[in-house]
């Protein structure tokens, strides 16, 4: 069954999302389509929110901070979807900060719902298994106030470049059977949709509790990351209510809200 039909037949389970649908079986990258949209719709007065975009493939999908997202034909599930989270009725600006995490936990248990697998997430955007990426997130800031959230899951064994070979998994590699990519899909925008509305109604606490319980390495996990004092090397020590990594260096606690962090 064709991915239009999918969605329109789990239309009463995906609330706001998927108000307008795009697929591509090959694009440059469901993100850059998805604010070109944004851009569009602004300029018509428009509402973009709930669009979704989906491809087979994509030839220059990327992830946080600029690095590729290896995104071959067939092999994944590439996905981007436009939410407004400025319309929060309680502390848009917190649901702004708290987005990316949400779609962490709803691609989780959308994962979780379609294939049975637990995956881990890592702060701020991954999904790993036995500290293998499964799963990256990207948000990004668009048009007309909203924000496109794409994320990519790997799905089949694909042959994978030498240098991701010891940090990468799949789906299939993983279970060791097919899998529906379909099913992933609608499982995972409906989980998002669910998490999405969280949001708007500053069910923040709830986004909060349930990242926690599937991120492991938020706590007790050694750390590095540059600041423009240098390197410093710290243990986890969870997350704050606005979704910063708390860590431990020498008696102090630092807040980190950005940048490179490497888990040792």
């Amino acid at each position: 069954m064709l991915y239009r039909d999918l969605i329109e037949n789990a239309r009463g389970r995906l609330g706001r999302l998927a108000s307008a649908f795009e697929f591509f079986s090959t694009v440059a990258s469901t993100n850059d389509v998805a604010l070109e949209r944004c851009v569009q719709a602004a300029g018509a007065r428009r509402d973009a929110e709930g669009l979704v975009v989906v491809a087979d493939e994509q030839t220059a999908g990327r992830g946080r901070r600029g690095h590729r997202w290896f995104s071959p034909p067939m092999s994944g599930l590439y996905v981007s979807v436009v939410l407004a989270p400025g319309r929060a009725r309680i502390d848009s600006a917190r649901a702004t900060l708290l987005l990316t995490l949400a779609a962490g936990v709803a691609i989780a248990e959308g994962l979780a719902a379609s294939t049975g697998l637990r995956a881990d997430l890592k702060w701020p955007n991954d999904l790993q298994v036995s500290r293998r990426k499964l799963a990256g997130i990207l948000a990004e800031g668009a048009a007309g106030n909203t924000v496109v959230v794409g994320y990519g899951i790997n799905v089949s064994a694909a042959a994978f470049p030498p240098e991701l070979h010891d940090r990468a998994t799949s789906l299939e590699s993983e279970l060791a059977r097919g899998i529906d990519r379909g099913h992933v899909l609608i499982e995972t925008l409906a989980a998002l949709s669910w998490r999405y509305e969280d949001l708007l109604a500053g069910r923040f606490d709830v986004i909060l509790d349930a990242w926690r319980a599937l991120a492991p390495s938020a706590a007790g996990a050694h750390v590095t990351w540059k600041t423009n004092a240098g390197l410093l090397t710290g243990v986890t020590a969870g997350i704050d209510d606005h979704g910063a990594l708390l860590v431990r260096v020498d008696g102090r606690i630092e807040r980190i809200v950005a940048g490179e962090v490497s888990w040792l």
